[in-house]
Parts: C-alpha cells; structure tokens; sequence
C-alpha cells in the first residue's frame, strides 16, 4: 500500500496572485494532496473576508486534483498534524524572503518535525505581492498581469464600492 504524500501551502493570500498559484500548481505537481491553508489572524484586517479567500483560492485551482482549500488558525505545525501533512511549501521571491522564513521552518521542523520547502518564485513574479498588487491597484495602475482574472475582477469590484 502507497503512503499518501501531503502538504500544506500556508499563507494569507489577500487577494491570491499569479505567484500564489504558481507556488500551488508546482507544489501539485509533487504531492498527492495539497491543502491550501489561509490563516486566519484577529489582529490583520484584510482587504477580503477569510471566505473570500478561500472561496478564490478554491476556484483559481479547481483544475488540480488533490488540492483543498481551508482556513486555520492557530499553529501551522498543528494544522499540518491534523492533516497528516509531511512539508510545508512556502514561495520565496528573494533573499528577505528566506532571511524570514528561515528562522520559522527550523522552529516548526523542532516542534513537529514537518519539514518546509521553499519552492523559489517563477521568473518574471518574484516582485509581486498582495500587499503591493493591493497598493498598485488603489492607485489606479494596472495589475492585470498579477492576478488570475476571477481574482482581479473581485479585486476591481471591491476598489470601487
């Protein structure tokens, strides 16, 4: 009998970006399941409720087989147990990046022994963020290329009401 390989794409994708699916459709690529977690945080108002965020994530990655979208809170080590999740997956776009998460997969790897791998971001996206999409878009630029186009067009509706 085969293991079922698991893991867990954490983050808090307000809104999701090309980058974010990008990091989900690769992690699909190598693992049987993929649970994308969206963190639930009291103290950070998004722009979009936790819902709407999953209800985009789910809907931008419909086309993979094998991958969830929930939201937790709490520690992701936990929600990687509960899900019997054996890596976590996390997209870098530069150094800083890696300077941050570093530090956080050593102490979830000491606390559960769930390994994290950083999957660098694709060519051409390593710049783009929700918090700057979000900042490019409130100016009035155009994000188009960012975002998949479900994903902008909740994020045009949303900027002007």
């Amino acid at each position: 009998m085969t293991q079922v390989r698991r893991a867990v794409c954490p983050g808090s994708f307000d809104p999701p970006t090309v980058g974010h699916l990008d990091v989900v459709e690769r992690t699909a690529a190598l693992f049987d399941e993929v649970y994308v977690a969206v963190l639930v945080n009291p103290r950070k108002q998004g722009l979009f409720t936790v819902a709407e965020r999953v209800e985009m994530l789910a809907e931008i990655t419909l086309h993979l087989p094998g991958v969830r979208v929930e939201a937790f809170s709490g520690l992701v080590v936990d929600y990687c147990r509960e899900r019997g999740a054996e890596a976590l997956v996390k997209g870098l776009r530069g150094a800083t990046d890696y300077d941050y998460e570093l530090p956080m997969a050593h102490m979830n790897r000491h606390l559960s022994g769930v390994e994290t791998l950083f999957l660098p971001g694709a060519a051409g996206q390593a710049y783009v963020s929700s918090s700057l999409v979000k900042e490019v878009a409130r100016g009035g630029g155009d994000v188009t290329p960012f975002l998949p186009p479900s994903v902008h067009a909740r994020l045009a509706a949303r900027l002007e009401g």
